[in-house]
């Protein structure tokens, strides 16, 4: 992603924008909660376009994951590490990530010392 945003995450902005100026506060709260509604679909469909594409970058265009990293900003405008790439080619939420380090954390503190 350049440093200007794409027009897709350009029309997205606007539309959350047209959205808060709705002036019928009725209108507003049944529109938002029609699209959080369906949100968890939205959010799906998302990472399966970015993981699909993602893995492309790596098998067709064989650029590495630190590469791919480096071009998926984040809001600080930083790019993602490498292995964090690699997890999203795989499928891997950041959440299942982190919960899976937690848990190695917390077994490695249940260990007995010996």
């Amino acid at each position: 992603m350049t440093e200007e945003k794409p027009e897709e995450v350009r029309r997205l902005e606007e539309a959350i924008a047209a959205l808060d100026a709705m002036e019928d506060d009725e209108a507003c709260a049944e529109a938002v909660s029609l699209i959080l509604d369906a949100w968890p679909e939205h959010g799906a469909k998302l990472a399966a376009i970015r993981r699909e594409r993602v893995n492309r970058l790596h098998n067709q265009r064989r650029l590495s994951w630190a590469a791919i990293g480096a071009m998926l900003k984040r809001r600080d405008g930083k790019g993602v590490s490498g292995a964090r790439a690699q997890q999203i080619a795989t499928g891997q939420s950041g959440a299942q990530v982190k919960k899976r380090q937690e848990a190695a954390k917390q077994a490695a503190q249940e260990q007995p010392e010996e």
